[in-house]
């Protein structure tokens, strides 16, 4: 028994592995002590948990000071000389339909003048053939998100054409073309 009480003492708990030990039993003691003193843990509280009522940081009687505050929309601006967004939409829905035979090339020449080079890219692989509708059945309808992007719709015979026009510039081209078959 001294002998190992003494290799207690003197070897193991004088080398790296003995200290390490020792530090270790240290942090459990304190962890244990703290558990002790805290009392048993609410299983719901916690990090993962979301707080019983949204947090706020303004009261809710404050005014609106948001960066957009305005109520209207600022009308679509135009360069002088330029067509409007009603008229590029329209132009673009009848290119975008195309004639009866008309070759692929001819369809991205008509296409072309009046899209961003970013729709012009997302046209390369089109074909004609695939546009879903024969013929516009109704006149353009603006909704101006601002004053150099508007949405137009535009009714075709079998769904509703949906574009999205920028005039970084004052000129307006067609940026996005989305469709939807009518049900």
């Amino acid at each position: 028994m001294r002998r190992l009480i003494d290799f207690l003492l003197l070897r193991l708990l004088r080398s790296r592995i003995g200290i390490a030990l020792g530090i270790a039993l240290l942090v459990l003691g304190v962890i244990g002590a703290a558990r002790l003193v805290a009392g048993p843990t609410d299983p719901s509280a916690g990090l993962s948990n979301r707080p019983p009522d949204p947090i706020t940081t303004v009261h809710p009687t404050t005014g609106n000071d948001g960066a957009i505050s305005t109520t209207t929309t600022p009308s679509p601006s135009t360069r002088s000389g330029q067509p409007g967004p009603d008229v590029i939409a329209a132009r673009f829905a009848a290119a975008w339909l195309g004639r009866p035979g008309q070759a692929t090339t001819d369809w991205h020449d008509a296409l072309r003048p009046l899209s961003t080079s970013g729709l012009t890219e997302k046209l390369a692989g089109a074909d004609p053939i695939s546009v879903p509708a024969d013929a516009v059945v109704g006149d353009v309808t603006l909704r101006p998100r601002g004053a150099t992007f508007v949405e137009a719709t535009i009714p075709l015979d079998d769904g509703q054409l949906r574009l999205e026009l920028l005039a970084p510039d004052g000129r307006w081209l067609v940026d996005a073309v989305d469709w939807s078959r009518y049900e």
